[in-house]
């Protein structure tokens, strides 16, 4: 069924659909999260609703059971209620305030929702510039969101934020290549897996073979090079926009450290950074201005 016929058959209904209970006691411990008192209530509360809809459409996409593609149509038609209607959902409810408030265009929205059909039917990716692609939807919209929470939005700066955001949906596939390979997702390149020598069986195995790390510190390096590209947007910032960005930037380059920090065997588990690491690399990039 095309997309246009699923909008045409779409159901109203939200049965099924993660609570805001099952979504926002998450919100503490997320990289996307760091909005703390520095940032002020009111730029806290907008990003944390757009936090509340990127782990609705998250889950939608990865964890609840039935019909995916059906649930997110419910969700769409949610989206087309914030931006002219009444939503339902209180996580949508939420957003709906926010979106006024902060003049979001659609858009990323619907970048967002279509990032989580594509995981419906796109299980692996040969080259590197399919996985850009993905990630200008699955990462990128959120860094645009987060430039309008703050009104310092411009198509430079969005460019900026794409390559962080990017970066750091890199370095979350880099941390969990166990645990998409149990779901039965590859992120790492084909391409790159077949000129590293990694097999598909490598992804399953206790401990990463010295291929899988060779391959994981070439992935690092690439996601560094992204984040060091955008990471002069901080530098265009003041105030609280400053401290929330470079708190997103610092949160890559920490996870990215502790991948390398774990000698690149991700397999046992996510490499976590350590707190103190990235609140010091925090107030690096508020000095430095990247």
């Amino acid at each position: 069924m095309t997309v246009t016929a699923r909008r045409a058959a779409r159901v109203h209904d939200l049965h099924g659909l993660p609570t805001e209970a099952a979504i926002m006691p998450r919100a503490s411990g997320e990289n996307f999260a760091v909005a703390g008192l520095l940032l002020g209530r009111a730029n806290r509360d907008h990003l944390l609703a757009i936090y509340g809809f990127a782990r609705l459409v998250d889950q939608l996409g990865d964890e609840v059971e039935g019909d995916r593609l059906a649930k997110l149509d419910v969700l769409e038609g949610e989206v087309d209620r914030v931006f002219g209607g009444a939503p339902e959902h209180p996580l949508m409810q939420r957003l709906q305030a926010t979106a006024r408030a902060c003049s979001f265009p659609r858009d990323p929205f619907d970048r967002l929702i279509e990032a989580n059909r594509r995981d419906q039917t796109q299980v692996d990716y040969r080259t590197f510039g399919e996985l850009r692609d993905y990630c200008r939807l699955s990462a990128d919209p959120v860094g645009e969101l987060v430039l309008h929470v703050f009104g310092v939005a411009t198509p430079e700066r969005i460019e900026r934020s794409d390559d962080v955001c990017t970066a750091l949906q890199l370095a979350e596939h880099w941390q969990d290549v166990a645990e998409d390979a149990a779901r039965g997702r590859i992120y790492l390149p084909a391409e790159d897996r077949a000129r590293f020598g990694v097999e598909r069986a490598d992804l399953a195995a206790p401990h990463a073979s010295r291929a899988l790390r060779d391959l994981l510190r070439f992935q690092v390096d690439r996601a560094r090079t992204l984040l060091d590209c955008g990471a002069p947007l901080v530098g265009t910032l003041g105030g609280r926009a400053r401290i929330a960005v470079a708190g997103y930037v610092a949160g890559g380059r920490a996870a990215l450290d502790a991948i390398e920090a774990a000698g690149y065997d991700v397999l046992p588990g996510a490499p976590a950074p350590a707190k103190p690491r990235r609140l010091a690399l925090t107030l690096k990039g508020l000095v430095s201005g990247r």
